[in-house]
């Protein structure tokens, strides 16, 4: 799943005509990209949500055909927060899988439309495969703390995440590290939350997390928050500009 449903009120005036999964750098949309190295990792079966401005998300990607891959949308006409999103396009996520089998059998990748990275996404179906034999409800991939990001999200021992307030009881030295947008989850996550409700998934997260069933990795490669003009401009600059530049030289 691919959320797209975001208002991108730190990258007005850009996202007042246009969605901001679809605001380019490197002359492609910041979706595609995913679309893409999604296709090449072999996972081709896609649910993006939107809201604002839905409509053109839709009509420039169409069914995912073009780019090898098969689309569905989940519309949710306001913005649902993470969670409530999530939730909300579950039914898309696993249909030909019975319902009585979801909640053990059915995990999904979620990643965030508006962020630019280099994971290789063909990992994500072995992290699903962990997640159904270790009964962790999340996987989720963090990376290094940017710079508008200080403190970091959460803490990460080993392959296990913490809440920041039990750091004396870790096993290992922690390291305070910021969530990526990429995760992996279990449907029974979910669930409960009704259709159409709006529901953040940090509460969620941290309820699993004090349970001990959230597991984690520390990704060190290319990624970048898109998440403010400048930011934008200054990725779309060094893709444009270095067209064959490694990803270790792209804007962290």
């Amino acid at each position: 799943m691919l959320l797209a449903a975001g208002r991108g009120e730190r990258m007005r005036p850009l996202t007042d005509r246009t969605p901001k999964p679809l605001l380019e750098a490197g002359g492609k949309p910041l979706i595609v990209w995913h679309i893409e190295k999604l296709v090449q990792a072999g996972i081709c079966e896609l649910v993006i949500n939107h809201a604002h401005l839905g409509t053109q998300i839709e009509t420039a990607l169409g069914d995912g055909s073009r780019f090898g891959a098969h689309i569905r949308y989940s519309p949710e006409g306001s913005a649902l927060e993470t969670a409530g999103g999530i939730a909300n396009a579950l039914s898309l996520l696993h249909p030909n899988l019975p319902d009585d089998a979801k909640d053990t059998e059915a995990q999904f990748a979620v990643i965030s439309s508006d962020i630019f990275c280099d994971y290789d996404f063909s990992y994500l179906p072995a992290h699903a495969r962990t997640l159904q034999s270790s009964g962790d409800m999340a996987h989720l991939v963090l990376v290094n703390n940017p710079q508008h990001h200080p403190d970091g999200d959460f803490a990460l021992s080993g392959n296990r995440i913490y809440p920041f307030q039990n750091t004396s009881l870790f096993p290992a030295h922690p390291r305070l590290l910021t969530f990526s947008g990429i995760g992996i989850y279990q449907h029974s996550l979910f669930k409960d939350i009704p259709r159409g409700s709006i529901a953040r998934l940090a509460p969620l997260l941290h309820n699993q997390i004090v349970l001990g069933k959230v597991s984690g990795e520390h990704y060190q490669g290319c990624w970048t928050d898109v998440g403010t003009p400048e930011r934008l401009a200054a990725l779309n600059e060094t893709l444009l500009s270095r067209p064959h530049a490694t990803h270790s030289d792209i804007i962290r």
